[in-house]
């Protein structure tokens, strides 16, 4: 407060600021104060601030805009407070003030030190427009005006949901380019026939086209589930303040910032039915993170068949060539390695990862609220950030570039007893793979052995036999 009284050390170049626990020097430039200073003492942990994380700093800025033009449409802040409270608001959500949120994105206390970072540099900023110096609490306060009819733990559960509805929107999107990669490349290898596989032994034909169309169709599924999460993200507890019963807050408060924070945002948002419950419970953190973790594992598992597919030049599968984008090795000359799959496999890993964290910390909560949201939010965040840039590099690095090796392809099905599957319901099973078996220890065709021994005529074999139609060509 501007009417304490320095202490004789003052620091050069700082204001000195006081909290319960007593004074403390902040610099004068910041507009963070004393309690994000003792957070930033106490958490030196991932070295990660919460200004790296775009979309929840702006989530923040959103909470305290709504905040502000609820409490002055109540009656509750003057209109000038609330204009200054609004501006410095809308430029942390335009992320002018980022670096001023300095606190470790992982810290005790259920996300308070990221909202009193957020309640300080509001007031400082809302304070210089106002004309008064950084540290005026006696003209605007951090707790009693920007936090008014606030918890922590309403505020920062709902920035949270904000923020990854924003994420989860632009991962969608960027995922929605990587389908369309591969439903690109399936019209191109459309009419491409090879011998499909189970258990990575020889199956039965299939076109290439059929293979890359279902590496799309497994992708857009996983977006549809994401996009279901939305709506589960809509739902906020703001107005509950600390444990749900809206301590502090007038009861008109809840549907005032709910319809300012809908409009600020242009999500459709609403009042959770039971502001206990959704206070305590952060179980929609964890449907979140289980359906990231699907969509992770689904893209790892393609990006492992795009390593086999390609495995080679010469000794592997090599049925399709990805885009040499590196040198692959520093004593092989010539080598080139699959490093873009690699790249996504180890993405997928880190978010497999990443789910445990979530579910225990979400397990970890206790009574009325969960302590362990910081954890929870890092960690969501993280991952959707990942994901959406590795299905970028995939796309742009790896799968629009994807050669189908066609003389291999070609060669193999000239060679291929896959074909003997089609002669079953016509010769039966076991007559079918006796031929199978003395194709492979004579290396004859399968062809052959059936017009020698007479088992069908001509056209019948040729229609049997038909890569094509086996692979459901026609």
């Amino acid at each position: 407060m501007t009417d304490h009284i320095p202490s004789p050390d003052h620091v050069p170049g700082s204001r000195q600021e006081h909290d319960s626990l007593g004074d403390a020097d902040v610099p004068e430039a910041s507009y963070w104060g004393i309690s994000t200073l003792r957070a930033v003492d106490n958490f030196p942990v991932s070295g990660r601030t919460i200004g790296t994380l775009r979309s929840l700093i702006w989530g923040l800025g959103a909470v305290k805009y709504a905040a502000a033009r609820a409490n002055e449409s109540l009656g509750l802040l003057a209109p000038d407070k609330s204009a200054a409270i609004q501006q410095a608001s809308c430029e942390v959500m335009d992320g002018l003030l980022d670096g001023q949120f300095v606190v470790d994105t992982i810290q005790g206390g259920a996300g308070t030190s990221t909202n009193m970072n957020a309640n300080e540099v509001i007031a400082n900023r809302a304070l210089e427009l106002m004309g008064h110096s950084k540290g005026d609490y006696s003209a605007l306060h951090p707790i009693d005006d920007v936090n008014r009819s606030q918890s922590t733990n309403d505020v920062y559960p709902t920035a949270i949901k904000l923020a990854l509805q924003r994420e989860i929107s632009a991962f969608c999107d960027e995922h929605g380019r990587l389908v369309e990669a591969f439903e690109a490349k399936a019209v191109e290898f459309a009419g491409i026939i090879k011998v499909g596989r189970t258990q990575l032994q020889d199956a039965v034909p299939m076109s290439m086209g059929q293979e890359f169309g279902a590496f799309a169709e497994t992708l857009r599924e996983d977006r549809n589930r994401l996009l279901e999460l939305l709506p589960h993200l809509r739902e906020s507890n703001l107005g509950a303040t600390a444990i749900g019963t809206g301590i502090t807050a007038p009861r008109a408060y809840r549907a005032a910032v709910i319809s300012e924070l809908s409009s600020v945002t242009g999500l459709e948002l609403i009042s959770a039915t039971n502001l206990v419950e959704a206070t305590s419970d952060t179980g929609v953190f964890m449907l979140v993170s289980g359906v990231l973790k699907r969509a992770a594992v689904k893209l790892s598992k393609i990006c492992n068949d795009l390593r086999l597919l390609s495995s080679g030049p010469q000794t592997g599968f090599a049925e399709i060539f990805l885009p040499a984008v590196q040198a692959g090795s520093s004593i092989m000359p010539g080598k080139v390695n699959p490093v873009i799959p690699e790249m996504v496999n180890q993405v997928a890993f880190r978010v497999i990862g990443a789910d445990a964290t979530v579910t225990m910390a979400v397990e970890a909560g206790q009574l009325q609220l969960n302590a362990f949201e910081p954890v929870i939010a890092d960690s969501l965040l993280e991952s959707i950030a990942w994901l959406t840039a590795a299905c970028r590099q995939l796309r742009t690095h790896c799968v629009d570039g994807i050669i189908a090796n066609t003389s291999m392809l070609q060669q193999r099905m000239i060679e291929s007893i896959s074909v003997v599957t089609g002669l079953a319901p016509l010769i039966g099973y076991a007559a079918a793979a006796e031929l199978a078996k003395e194709a492979l220890a004579t290396n004859r065709g399968i062809a052959d052995l059936v017009m020698e021994r007479g088992l069908l005529d001509q056209q019948k074999m040729e229609d049997a036999l038909s890569a094509r139609s086996l692979a459901g060509l026609g």
